[in-house]
């Protein structure tokens, strides 16, 4: 993309995002994210409606605007890393490595095993209203819809009460579960396009390796090659910009070796954001790193949910799609249920400590966010792409604004109230 271009786009989508933002605070005052994605999204209908109605060809522009966006690159290779490194600055070291193996099975074990029960079951449920989507590619939509969403996840919390091990299961999950997810994706994509239908598991073996050892080591030794620089000097404005040197130095050998950047960042994030602001940093840098990592976290949100309120305008609908969503988001919320319940019974069959009531929290509270509607743009064009991008944008939109609106109400109710404090 030219610069010129780059230049217009980002002004444009900042427009609407100060504009919306606006609209929020004086009206509905929303949690800011849920609020932006809303008011673009009825902004989106708004538009189809009155081309409909009145033939103007706004919908038509609307479109030709956003298909020079790369929705799958702006977030995976333009956000993502900022917005995860921000978000693991925040998180208690200590309390996520006091529930390390829940937060591992649910991170692994329950990403597989959503995907393949959400996979056999939409393919069943697709044969039903006939559409001939073959089972590996419904196994590819499970995969995608599986993991949970760090940006949704962590935008969202931050607005709620929830008691501090809750908090950290949910937000730990969703910061480690993406490297996994991406591992399956990957690995059934190859086989959904592979000539011969297979995968060699070695090669699966060897994908694992590079995606989630190799991008944890490199967030690691990048992570404590910071932490050093920072600890010899005070000086808040260099060592931000080492913060935000670290985060695309990150990316940027991650993505030469393909190993998983996002994990990277996850690692050097929980090491600056606990050893590095405790060891290395005086209180007039953790306030200026904090804040200055709170802004970018803010902005880029805001700019990420209005792109998915806009991106309605180029998914395709029809009436059949719109049915298959309804009928989709009660298998995914009970793919979620299988992802945590299971989990948690091994946990306590360990011996290990689970909160009363934490599982309905954990399942409403699992949202899915823009890395699914980007895996799903990623794809390559087959037989049922339309109907798998339908699925998936529905189930998002479903999770971020009925689930985030409502999952303060499912902690009301499952946790007594003197545990949330």
């Amino acid at each position: 993309m030219e610069a010129t271009t780059l230049l217009n786009i980002s002004a444009i989508l900042l427009a609407f995002a100060a504009c919306f933002g606006w609209l929020n605070t004086m009206y509905l005052r929303l949690p800011l994210t849920i609020g932006l994605m809303l008011i673009a999204l009825l902004a989106s209908l708004a538009v189809t409606g009155l081309d409909v109605a009145f033939d103007l060809g706004y919908g038509e522009r609307a479109r030709a605007g956003l298909a020079r966006i790369d929705f799958h690159d702006s977030l995976m290779i333009g956000m993502l890393h900022l917005l995860l490194f921000a978000g693991a600055l925040h998180t208690d070291l200590e309390s996520l490595l006091k529930h390390k193996w829940h937060i591992l099975l649910m991170a692994t074990l329950g990403v597989v095993l959503s995907t393949f029960f959400i996979g056999f079951v939409t393919y069943f449920l697709l044969g039903l209203l006939g559409y001939s989507l073959p089972l590996i590619w419904c196994l590819v939509f499970g995969s995608l819809i599986s993991p949970t969403d760090p940006v949704a996840v962590l935008s969202v919390i931050r607005t709620l009460t929830v008691p501090k091990t809750l908090q950290t299961k949910i937000a730990g999950e969703s910061l480690f579960n993406d490297g996994i997810g991406v591992v399956v994706f990957l690995a059934l994509l190859g086989i959904a396009t592979s000539p011969t239908g297979h995968v060699d598991p070695a090669e699966i073996g060897t994908l694992l390796f590079e995606e989630v050892v190799i991008g944890v080591l490199i967030g690691l030794v990048l992570g404590y090659v910071a932490f050093v620089a920072m600890r010899r000097i005070d000086d808040y404005v260099v060592e931000v910009i080492i913060s935000l040197a670290l985060v695309m130095g990150i990316y940027a050998l991650c993505s030469y070796v393909h190993a998983s950047g996002p994990l990277g960042v996850v690692i050097a994030g929980l090491l600056i954001g606990n050893h590095g602001s405790r060891l290395a940093m005086s209180e007039v840098t953790q306030e200026h790193l904090v804040k200055f990592w709170e802004l970018i976290d803010e902005i880029l949100n805001a700019v990420l949910f209005l792109l998915i309120g806009f991106e309605i305008l180029v998914i395709p609908f029809s009436s059949n799609l719109v049915l298959l969503i309804f009928l989709i988001i009660p298998i995914v919320l009970l793919g979620r249920t299988i992802a945590v319940s299971v989990p948690t019974w091994l946990i306590k069959r360990g011996g290990g400590d689970v909160e009363k009531g934490s599982i309905p929290v954990l399942i409403w509270g699992g949202l899915r966010g823009g890395i699914s509607v980007a895996l799903a743009l990623s794809l390559p064009e087959f037989e049922g792409k339309q109907a798998v991008l339908a699925m998936t944008y529905g189930i998002v939109v479903f999770s971020i604004i009925v689930q985030g609106l409502t999952v303060q109400r499912v902690i009301a109710r499952s946790i007594a109230p003197e545990s949330t404090h």
